[in-house]
């Protein structure tokens, strides 16, 4: 240790002497160049492995400064609540509405604001002919204090004026350009509201990226008013800042009974327990078992950081193996020197002065490939992520990082040559020994290790996702779309508008739906049934439809049959699905009778009429939900559309198009493949699985470079062997596997380790799942294979070249 201080201490001092420092850098040029190939996989290795880094470190960082944008960041929180159901304990974001007037006044100290919200979700938004829809949501008038919005137009007192709205900046562009957007109109459905505010986008690490307009929350609006002192109703959102000073912890505990406390003995079962979760913990510590946070998004932040020094690291192994593979040509530099008065920490500056110039140009080249990355990274990673040219601290870390890996990468390397004897060097008696070896045959199966447990692993992501696509979701998503219906028209023009459609060719069938198909709006807790455990705690979602729901999805019935218009007591009529049928227990469902206090004041009595098979609308990874379908008398949130074969999808949409605007003009015409909406419910694994697959093909390029260097330099150093093995009369494919061998068991050796390591993790990514695949025997086997071809093509130039050389030529100088 303290000739490693002072060899760096030297290092330090060394630019004191400009001609010592020419010097060093002279030669370092010289060696540079002197040894192209190992010096272009040194920077090169070296380069990627820096670029990997720093996009690695670009997207870490961005997760870790989630939401830090806002200025009371530490003192928000949103405000949860765990619920224990049949002895599992689940947590929810939705609360009932009178829980925000209750911390007000009961809690008052410990919040400088309480706001109440709707969940942000898409809204037809109407100015004059312009019809859009947009994100947005109805807030408390403190959210624009809480979230210190930056006001481009009017000021943050702006949701205090009833039916009101603010716009984003980008939004008040979208609907009015240049002009004056203050005092302008706008309609949502069929409310009017006055823009009041314009506000700067919200970045896109952000909670609330997506909102484009908040309107004011309005206790007088009936969605809200029949259910103000509901605290059953667990349908909204609520946030806090706390008062300066407050500690989170002590004020969670504090509101944790808040609701307990006001629930009667059938809503005490649940156990409802509310607390505060930090803005600091929202992205990523998002999952929740038990009641707890479990973590979340913070296990891939994790993941990438790992990968990220493991692929640096890999680059730093290729310099290191090379470094002292190609000792024995430099021995007698060492020697020569040490003989003339060297000492050890001078031979140590200038190696060292090697390594940091070449980290140094490999920092170039880095800076250059991840400018020429980010674009794609940006696509697979969902981000919009840029180099901070102008930021003296990203040049101070880059630096920093690049000094850093300069000195790891060369600190072996420089303390191994300086160590060699001068008197043994100089006789000729030095050879490095056959036991120098084993330090790069170490580092070679660390560096496929490491490559061929990220290959796995990437390839049991793919199977993972491959496996929930093609669960059975119960239903037919080829050509059926989904159109938001925010008023009333298209539920009392509804025969009107599927007559039409339908004579127009464009669809087969049309239905409304509370919920769309790839989503579930409503759990109900409020049914009992014949042979029911009185202690059952039941949720089963609960799903509004018309009657040709069942027609236009194509679900499948297994007993009794679909809804129908013929029968008048289908009103009280219900179909329930398959798992439904498991969960409340039935042997014989068909007129089974399910009483709700759901729907009014009054009980219902709902008769069995069918059971289809589980319609998947939720997380294609976790258990589906039991589901009971009724007729809906009001209105449905969504129509859904077949659409017609023989047309195509751009001239069946031209002619549905015309048909709602006629009927709904102050709604635009969006639509949703359900099969795309589907999809996206991958994004996430998908997205981790590219990134992982982008690195882990990085890994195998490095690791792939350093195994070339070594082969050329055991190709070149065994040449003169070579040729006397060739005028012996030895084969071409015996010389070839005299020279790969040993690299092939460094391989064998890294699959042997590589295989259970990525076995359990990889088995503990896949029990974070309900419906989860099993790890197949054949994704070691093709990865083992593949890189033992990878192998095997790389070192073979190298051994190739070695053979065919004319033995004439190698044996010259004997």
């Amino acid at each position: 240790m303290p000739a490693i201080l002072l060899g760096l201490q030297d290092f330090l001092n060394c630019s004191k002497s400009k001609n010592m420092f020419r010097s060093y850098l002279k030669i370092a040029l010289r060696n540079l160049f002197k040894s192209k190939i190992s010096s272009f996989i040194n920077i090169t290795g070296l380069a990627v492995g820096m670029a990997v880094a720093m996009l690695i470190g670009l997207w870490v960082w961005s997760e870790l400064t989630f939401d830090t944008q806002f200025a009371n960041y530490e003192r928000i929180a949103q405000v949860l609540q765990n619920g224990t159901y049949n002895d599992e304990v689940g947590t929810q974001a939705e609360i009932p509405p009178p829980l925000g007037p209750e911390l007000r006044t009961a809690y008052g100290a410990d919040f400088t604001y309480v706001v109440m919200a709707t969940d942000v979700r898409p809204q037809a938004l109407t100015f004059e002919d312009k019809k859009f829809t947009q994100s947005g949501a109805s807030f408390g008038a403190e959210v624009t204090e809480m979230l210190s919005l930056e006001m481009l137009q009017g000021s943050r007192t702006g949701l205090k004026e009833p039916n009101s709205i603010l716009l984003s900046e980008t939004l008040a562009q979208t609907y009015f350009g240049d002009t004056e957007p203050l005092g302008k109109i706008m309609q949502i459905g069929e409310q009017s509201y006055k823009v009041t505010g314009v506000y700067a986008d919200l970045p896109r690490n952000s909670s609330f990226y997506d909102l484009a307009f908040i309107t004011p929350w309005n206790e007088n609006e009936p969605y809200i008013k029949n259910h103000i002192d509901n605290w059953g109703y667990n349908s909204f959102n609520a946030y806090v800042q706390l008062t300066e000073g407050a500690d989170m912890a002590q004020v969670s505990a504090k509101i944790k009974n808040i609701k307990y406390n006001k629930v009667n003995e059938d809503g005490k079962k649940y156990k409802p327990e509310m607390f505060l979760h930090p803005m600091s913990q929202w992205h990523l510590y998002s999952e929740f078992e038990g009641g707890k946070s479990v973590g979340g998004r913070i296990t891939t932040v994790w993941l990438f950081g790992i990968i990220g020094a493991f692929v640096l690291l890999l680059a730093c192994i290729n310099f290191m193996n090379l470094s002292t593979a190609r000792s024995e040509k430099r021995a007698k530099e060492v020697g020569v020197r040490k003989a003339i008065g060297s000492r050890k920490n001078q031979l140590v500056r200038q190696f060292l002065s090697e390594s940091l110039l070449v980290a140094a140009f490999a920092f170039v080249l880095a800076l250059l490939l991840a400018q020429l990355s980010l674009p794609f990274f940006n696509a697979v990673a969902d981000k919009k992520m840029s180099l901070l040219w102008s930021n003296p601290v990203f040049w101070f870390l880059g630096i920093g990082f690049a000094l850093g890996t300069g000195l790891l990468a060369g600190t072996y390397p420089a303390f191994y040559l300086s160590s060699f004897q001068p008197i043994r060097v100089l006789k000729g008696t030095f050879k490095a020994g056959r036991l120098a070896s084993i330090p790069r045959k170490v580092l070679v199966v660390v560096q496929f290790t490491v490559s061929i447990a990220l290959i796995v692993g990437v390839l049991i992501v793919f199977q993972q996702i491959q496996f929930a696509k093609n669960r059975p979701i119960g239903y037919d998503t080829s050509g059926l779309i989904v159109l938001p219906t925010p008023t009333l028209v298209v539920h009392e023009h509804f025969d009107a508008i599927q007559s039409e459609l339908k004579n127009s060719g464009a669809i087969l069938e049309m239905a409304e739906a509370y919920s769309p198909m790839t989503d579930l709006y409503l759990a109900l807790d409020g049914f009992d049934w014949k042979g029911k455990d009185p202690a059952m705690q039941v949720s089963i979602g609960t799903e509004l439809v018309s009657h040709d729901f069942g027609k236009t999805v194509d679900w499948k019935i297994s007993a009794g049959r679909d809804f129908s218009r013929d029968f008048a007591s289908d009103s009280t009529g219900v179909i329930l699905s398959e798992t439904a049928v498991k969960y409340m227990g039935l042997k014989n469902p068909i007129g089974e009778v399910i009483k709700s206090q759901n729907f009014s004041p009054e009980p219902i009595f709902f008769k069995v009429i069918g059971v289809v098979k589980d319609v998947l609308m939720e997380s294609p990874y976790e258990d589906v939900r039991p589901m009971l379908y009724v007729l809906n008398s009001w209105k449905g949130n969504f129509a859904v559309l077949k659409l017609n074969p023989a047309l195509s999808a751009q001239a069946a949409l031209a002619k549905i198009a015309p048909v709602f605007q006629k009927h709904n003009p102050s709604v635009p015409f969006d639509y949703q493949f359900v099969d795309a909406e589907y999809g996206k419910k991958f994004a996430a694994e998908l997205r981790v699985g590219r990134l992982a697959g982008f690195f882990a093909i990085l890994a195998v390029f490095i690791s792939c470079l350093g195994l070339f260097g070594l082969a050329s330099f055991m190709a070149e150093q065994r040449t003169k062997e070579i040729g006397i093995r060739k005028v012996l009369g030895a084969s071409l494919s015996s010389l070839w596997q005299l020279l790969s061998k040993d690299f092939v068991l460094l391989v064998f050796i890294s699959f042997f380790i590589a295989t259970p390591i990525a076995y359990y993790f990889m088995s503990n990514w896949l029990q974070t799942y309900t419906y989860h695949t099993e790890i197949s025997w054949w994704i070691f086997v093709a990865t083992g294979l593949g890189i033992l071809g990878i192998t095997l093509l790389t070192v073979s130039y190298q051994s190739m070249w070695a053979a065919l050389t004319n033995p004439i030529k190698s044996l010259r100088s004997e």
